[in-house]
C-alpha cells in the first residue's frame, strides 16, 4: 500500500443540507455529483458526501452512533489570523464552533468546528508545518 490517502467520505443525514454547508464554505461540487452523492476535488484528495445509512450499509456496520468518532479532519491555514476567519465562516454557513481558536501547548493556534452532521474539523495554524503554494502541507523531517 502506498503512503497516501485518496478520498474521505462523510456520512450525512441530509445530502442537501450538507452540500449547502460545504458550498457556503467555498467547496464546488465535481461534475459527476448527482442527487445521490456529492464529490469535491480537493488538492491531492477527494471529499465525498453520501447518506450516512447507505455509507454504513456499504461498509456493513451499524449506522447508529454518537459522540466522538475518533477522527477529525484538519484544515491548516497559512496565517494565524486566518484560523479565526475560517471558524467564523463555518458558523455563518450553519456549522458549530466547538472550540474557538486559541494558542495551543505545542506553539500553534487552533480551534474546531462541526459541520451540520457533527463531523469535526480542526482549523489550525502550525508554524512548523508550512503550506506549499499548491495548498499541500509540508511535514518536516524534524520538529527541532
Amino acid at each position: 500500500m502506498e503512503q497516501r490517502l485518496s478520498m474521505v467520505s462523510l456520512g450525512v443525514e441530509s445530502l442537501e443540507r450538507a452540500s449547502k454547508f460545504y458550498a457556503a464554505m467555498g467547496f464546488a461540487p465535481a461534475g459527476c455529483s448527482d442527487e445521490h452523492i456529492v464529490f469535491y476535488q480537493l488538492k491531492g484528495i477527494a471529499l465525498a458526501l453520501y447518506p450516512r445509512d447507505l455509507l454504513a450499509e456499504d461498509a456493513q456496520v451499524p449506522a447508529e452512533g454518537s459522540g466522538f468518532s475518533g477522527i477529525t479532519l484538519a484544515y491548516n491555514v497559512r496565517e494565524r489570523e486566518e484560523a479565526d476567519s475560517v471558524l467564523a465562516q463555518a458558523k455563518a454557513a450553519g456549522g458549530t464552533v466547538v472550540k474557538p481558536a486559541q494558542e495551543v501547548f505545542w506553539g500553534g493556534y487552533s480551534g474546531y468546528f462541526a459541520d451540520p452532521d457533527g463531523h469535526l474539523w480542526e482549523v489550525c495554524w502550525n508554524p512548523f508545518f508550512p503550506i506549499a503554494e499548491d495548498g499541500s502541507i509540508i511535514v518536516p523531517e524534524s520538529l527541532k
